[in-house]
């Protein structure tokens, strides 16, 4: 159990991590800005935008799969576009499997960042406008910063679901060994063989401490924003 992790723990790892990060390249700017929209924003439709937000959390993960294969696929109106214009293939590539895990972290990188613009205190951005900052100084210089620990804490929610993503990632990347193979399809991998439980159980386990790791450092990063809040 403790032996040192094997070739195919240590590939399934290292993707993950991997495509764990390139999906927060895409979450992380798209859900700081629809979370800005939302908490700030006022227009009509606005419930339509936080319905399809917030729509992977309830949708079955293969349906959600299935529609980016519909979508981005070889024969879909944006993968054959992209395909045809840039050589570029996003189903059953580790590119695609980060499209899926980012698609299905999208919501939980949202809601923190959405609830953290919320709490900032309007009265200090009207007086940065008053004093003669531009709208882009004042995001960059007072909304963000102040905004930062729930920024931070929907990043570690969003690393840490894609971490775990395993339905739409199977659906739309495959089970492609040093590819698409990341380490819950390789767990499952690893239940269909016979002697694959050591190495499941392995892989669970170290899945666990990722997970576990980044639900206790956006608890701590919640309760810091409560304080500086309350001290403010």
């Amino acid at each position: 159990m403790f032996a040192p992790l094997s070739a195919f723990e240590t590939q399934a790892i290292l993707l993950s991590l991997q495509v764990s990060l390139a999906s927060l390249l895409l979450t992380v700017p798209c859900g700081v800005a629809t979370g800005w929209v939302l908490a700030r924003g006022r227009f009509p439709g606005k419930w339509l935008v936080e319905a399809l937000v917030n729509l992977p959390l309830v949708l079955p993960p293969v349906v959600t799969g299935l529609a980016l294969l519909i979508v981005f696929g070889a024969r879909g109106p944006v993968g054959g576009f992209l395909r045809d214009a840039f050589g570029l293939t996003l189903a059953f590539s580790w590119i695609g499997a980060a499209v899926a895990c980012g698609v299905m972290a999208f919501p939980l990188v949202v809601r923190p960042v959405r609830l953290a613009f919320e709490a900032v205190d309007r009265g200090l951005e009207q007086a940065a406008s008053t004093l003669g900052a531009s709208p882009l100084s004042v995001f960059l210089r007072i909304t963000l910063p102040l905004a930062l620990p729930g920024v931070l804490a929907g990043a570690l929610l969003g690393f840490a679901r894609a971490f775990g993503e395993f339905g739409a990632t199977v659906t739309f990347a495959g089970s492609i060994p040093g590819e698409t193979q990341t380490l819950p399809v390789a767990i499952y991998t690893s239940l269909q063989r016979a002697s694959g439980e050591t190495a499941a159980l392995r892989l669970a386990g170290f899945s666990i401490v990722v997970s576990i790791g980044a639900l206790v450092v956006t608890e701590w990063l919640n309760r810091h924003a409560q304080k500086g809040r309350s001290a403010g």
